[in-house]
């Protein structure tokens, strides 16, 4: 069965575009490495909670937005491989600044328990 890499990250509205450039590039790159689809999705309608809320989670000021990415891998093996291939590729250490803060970012790693077919 697949296996998913999530992440959240709050980036400032006016990076929007920088964002977009940077995933572009080290999503290809995963790619390269075994992974099945990648997205990268800008928050549209993220409510703040009344316990708790992904802003919260990340942290997130009033000129950032949050994003909600996901990677599927075709198994944890692949996923496993893929991303030491990728910390150590010479690109990755070359990107210069990020548009977000990596400091709050929140990942894991998740072991599908349902799949529905497209």
């Amino acid at each position: 069965m697949s296996y998913i890499d999530g992440f959240v990250i709050a980036v400032p509205v006016a990076r929007r575009e920088a964002f977009i450039a940077h995933a572009s590039t080290f999503d290809a790159i995963i790619m390269e490495f075994g992974a099945r689809r990648v997205m990268e999705c800008w928050g549209d309608d993220v409510p703040d909670g009344k316990l708790t809320d992904f802003r919260r989670a990340v942290q997130a000021r009033d000129d950032e937005a949050v994003v909600f990415s996901w990677i599927e891998w075709p198994d944890k093996a692949t996923r496993d491989a893929g991303m030491a291939k990728f910390m150590q590729d010479p690109r990755l250490q070359q990107s210069g600044e990020m548009p977000f803060d990596g400091k709050r970012m929140i990942f894991g790693g998740f072991a599908p328990v349902v799949s529905l077919p497209a």
